[in-house]
C-alpha cells in the first residue's frame, strides 16, 4: 500500500467512523466510488479492480479484475450494459455510456484517457483510446487499434485491428476512413452514404428541416426520455457495489414516467431505456 492508498484509508476511516458516529445509517461521508441501481441492475466489481471514490457507477456496470476506475470517470449503463474487461484502465472524467441498441463493450487490456467519450461502441482488446477522443455509437475498434487524442471514431465506423486514427482526425463507415479536420462536407457526405446521419439515428428526426426545429423537437424527445428514467434511480451504500446490497435513501423523485414522457422516449434511439 502507498502514501496515497493509506491516505484514502484513513479518509475512509474516519468517514465511517468518527464523522459518521452521530448520523443515522446511509447518511454519513461516502467512503466508496457512487453506485446507483438503475432499472432493476446494480453495478459489479471484481475483487481485484479498482474504483476511485469519486467515480460513478450507474445501472448494469461490470468492471473485471485488475481494472482501475480512476477519479471522476462515469460508467452509465442508462440504456444498455457496460462491460469493462480485464486489467483496462478507465482515466479521470472519462464518459463511459451503453444506450438501447447498442451496449459499451470493451475488451482487455484497455486504456480510456482522460476525458474520453465512449458511447455504445465495442473495443476489442489492447485497443487505445487517448485524452480527449471520441468513439461514437455503433463504432467497433479492433484488436490493438488506436485513436490519437482528439480524434471521433464516428457512428457505426468499424476501424481495422492495429489501424490508427491521427490526432483530431474523424473515422468514418465501413471500413473506416480517417478525415482531417476541416473536411466537414466530406465527413457529412460520409455518414450519409453510410446510413449514419446524426439526428435521424440518435434522435428520429428528419434531416431535411430547419436546424432550430430539429434541435428543439429532439430536446424535448431527449430530455423526457432523461426525466422518465432517471425518476426510478436508487444510490447504493458504498459497501453493495459487488454483492447488490439494497438500495437506501435518495430514490429519485416520483417512480416512473409522466404523461407523455414515455411516448417522446420511444421515438429516440440513444435514450436510456424504454
Amino acid at each position: 500500500m502507498n502514501a496515497a492508498d493509506t491516505t484514502v484509508t484513513e479518509l475512509a476511516t474516519a468517514a465511517t467512523g468518527t464523522l459518521g458516529a452521530d448520523r443515522p445509517p446511509g447518511t454519513g461521508v461516502r467512503a466508496g466510488p457512487m453506485t446507483i441501481r438503475h432499472r432493476g441492475f446494480a453495478p459489479s466489481v471484481h475483487p481485484e479492480a479498482y474504483v476511485a471514490p469519486t467515480a460513478v457507477l450507474s445501472g448494469q456496470v461490470s468492471v473485471g479484475a485488475g481494472s482501475c476506475i480512476m477519479h471522476g470517470a462515469v460508467l452509465a449503463a442508462e440504456g444498455g450494459p457496460v462491460r469493462v474487461g480485464v486489467g483496462c484502465v478507465i482515466m479521470e472524467n472519462a464518459v463511459l455510456r451503453g444506450t438501447v441498441p447498442h451496449p459499451l463493450l470493451i475488451g482487455d487490456r484497455v486504456l480510456a484517457g482522460p476525458h474520453t467519450q465512449l458511447t455504445g461502441c465495442t473495443l476489442a482488446d489492447e485497443a487505445f483510446i487517448a485524452a480527449g477522443a471520441m468513439v461514437g455509437n455503433g463504432a467497433y475498434l479492433g484488436r490493438a487499434a488506436s485513436v490519437a487524442p482528439g480524434a471521433v471514431v464516428h457512428l457505426g465506423a468499424v476501424v481495422a485491428p492495429q489501424a490508427r486514427i491521427p490526432a483530431g482526425w474523424v473515422a468514418v463507415g465501413d471500413p473506416a476512413r480517417a478525415y482531417p479536420p476541416g473536411q466537414a462536407e466530406a465527413i457529412r457526405a460520409a455518414l450519409a452514404e453510410a446510413g449514419w446521419s446524426f439526428l435521424p439515428f440518435i434522435f428520429g428526426i428528419d434531416d431535411a428541416g430547419g436546424r432550430r426545429d430539429q434541435l428543439r423537437t429532439a430536446l424535448a424527445r431527449y430530455t423526457a426520455a432523461m426525466a422518465c428514467h432517471h425518476r426510478q434511480e436508487q444510490i447504493l451504500p458504498a459497501a453493495d457495489t459487488a454483492n447488490d446490497g439494497a438500495a437506501f435513501a435518495h430514490a429519485r423523485g416520483r417512480r416512473g414516467c409522466r404523461p407523455g414522457e414515455r411516448e417522446q422516449m420511444a421515438q429516440v434511439t440513444d435514450h436510456p431505456g424504454s
